[in-house]
């Protein structure tokens, strides 16, 4: 090989690694902030990777992502938030409205694409839902829309339920008293009374579940919360052990060996979550893009569970049942 050729291939193989530096550092980057741990939301991450394919990205190919989780240690957020910022992602994805707000404080030209069980308005992330008007939208459940529907659903696996009680994350003030007015609301239709437990930690679920010992109710409703999702098994062990029938909007609760569970289907709002990211990668402002409101909701029963606590599922229930688990 001659002296000329031999320092052109050299040069060759030294620019390589440079180009594909370059090449990574024109990759798109993801912020996602989340409250939980990456194991707790490991199907969900699934079915959002699923929307970003669905628009033509692909984490390690086309798009990367940078995760940042809380840990379950709220307060941590704002800090988690500001890190993204700092490291200019394209976009900021955050389940959860404490993310959310998180997010939004942090940064007002960042787009961010939220996911949340209640009113975006309401939580002062978007100016309307037909038109955001800022740096955010994404995908509403409107969970306390669905608490009666929920409430209705329950009554008719328990009929005999006078009283039940209703648990609540204290952490989240402002969300959990339009879900409890929301339950009240329902109950009162059915002449139920309704007790509020809260519980910010494992221990105290322990402790309102010996609250809830001492006082007997006629069965348990799970309000919608990032921390008290994640904490599904052990909610449903503690009902099994209490012999309480309890409801929750989550199918995750059910698969866990909870009683039954009616919300938003949580898999698919990921995936729409998933498909707005990609779109704003690809170039549409979250000020034009509608908060979408998740329509597809499905009731899950456990039908083991019900056996086991002596109740009997009307068939017209099963028959209509989204998925039953035996």
């Amino acid at each position: 090989m001659r002296r000329r050729e031999f320092i052109t291939h050299i040069g060759g193989a030294a620019a390589w690694p440079l180009a594909v530096r370059a090449q990574q550092s024109a990759m798109p980057v993801i912020g996602f902030l989340d409250s939980r741990t990456p194991e707790a939301v490991a199907g969900r991450l699934r079915a959002f990777r699923q929307g970003l394919k669905e628009t033509g990205y692909i984490e390690g190919e086309n798009v990367a992502i940078i995760y940042r989780w809380a840990e379950n240690q709220v307060d941590r957020l704002p800090e988690l938030a500001s890190d993204l910022v700092a490291r200019h992602v394209a976009v900021i994805v955050t389940p959860g409205e404490p993310a959310a707000l998180a997010a939004k404080t942090a940064t007002a030209t960042i787009p961010i694409a939220f996911i949340m069980a209640d009113d975006p308005v309401k939580a002062g992330l978007v100016t309307s839902l037909a038109r955001p008007g800022g740096n955010a939208t994404g995908i509403s459940f409107l969970a306390a829309e669905l608490e009666a529907k929920r409430l209705q659903l329950f009554r008719e696996v328990v009929p005999g339920a006078s009283r039940i009680v209703v648990l609540v994350n204290p952490a989240e003030t402002r969300r959990s008293e339009s879900r409890i007015r929301a339950v009240e609301a329902a109950a009162r239709t059915m002449t139920l009374e309704v007790q509020v437990l809260k519980a910010g930690t494992s221990r105290e679920i322990e402790d309102a579940f010996g609250s809830i010992d001492r006082t007997r109710p006629g069965g348990l409703f799970v309000e919608t919360s990032p921390f008290l999702a994640v904490r599904n098994v052990q909610l449903a062990i503690l009902s099994a052990f209490h012999r309480l029938p309890a409801t929750h909007s989550e199918r995750e609760f059910v698969e866990a060996g909870g009683l039954m569970s009616y919300g938003s289907n949580i898999m698919d709002a990921y995936r729409q979550q998933g498909a707005y990211v990609g779109r704003i990668l690809k170039g549409s402002k979250p000020a034009d893009l509608p908060v979408v409101q998740s329509s597809k909701l499905e009731l899950v029963i456990n039908a083991g569970t019900a056996r086991m606590l002596g109740l009997t599922v009307p068939p017209t229930l099963l028959s209509t049942a989204d998925d039953v688990i035996e």
